[in-house]
């Protein structure tokens, strides 16, 4: 049985290349998940992004993924949690002067009652000057990434800037409280290491 090609363009990789409507560039043929060049190979994206398409398809939906807000979590030792942009990614966006980066490096309470020799924690928070310092980026790396991420992606989605950040008051003593008390800028120079409360 011989078949016609169906038109898929895949890159050198064996990636199929769709639009941002999930769409390859057969028209009538679309493509979530691992095999979709430039998606996260995560499966919570890959199931949400098919629940978007099928409601789409079937509900009216206008809405389509969005690939840059999705929170992600390294479950390693001492876990790693992003959002959005990496530093140098937002750099190339958006210009080295449009984008201001808050961080701190820190050592959470939980680190110092059992004595745990572990290391620094380090936050940072990515920002786009040109829009009211709207927060393109989240990074954590320190305990318990997986829980503190996910409750950051829902601001972060809902286009959180430095201020709503600042006017939020933290949980002492908690490792989120670093984030929404981010105050020195790489930009600064200052020393990011914070010490006692």
């Amino acid at each position: 049985m011989t078949y016609k090609k169906p038109g898929v363009a895949i890159d050198e990789g064996g990636k199929i290349i769709v639009n941002e409507k999930d769409q390859s560039t057969a028209p009538h043929i679309y493509a979530i998940g691992d095999v979709a060049k430039g998606r996260p190979e995560l499966t919570p994206t890959a199931i949400f992004a098919g629940k978007l398409l099928a409601k789409r398809f079937y509900g009216g939906l206008k809405q389509v993924m969005d690939y840059i807000n999705v929170p992600t979590t390294v479950f390693t030792p001492l876990e790693y949690g992003c959002i959005g942009l990496s530093e140098e990614d937002a750099i190339k966006k958006f210009g080295d002067d449009n984008v201001e980066v808050y961080h701190a490096f820190f050592t959470p309470l939980e680190f110092y009652l059992p004595d745990k020799n572990i290391g620094e924690c380090y936050t940072k928070l990515i920002c786009n000057k040109l829009d009211n310092e709207r927060v393109v980026g989240f990074h954590y790396f320190g305990p318990n990434a997986g829980e503190i991420t996910q409750g950051y992606a829902v601001a972060i989605k809902m286009g959180a800037t430095k201020d709503d950040f600042l006017n939020t008051v933290g949980i002492h003593p908690t490792v989120s409280e670093e984030i929404v008390t981010l105050r020195i800028t790489k930009r600064s120079g200052v020393d990011p290491k914070k010490t006692g409360c």
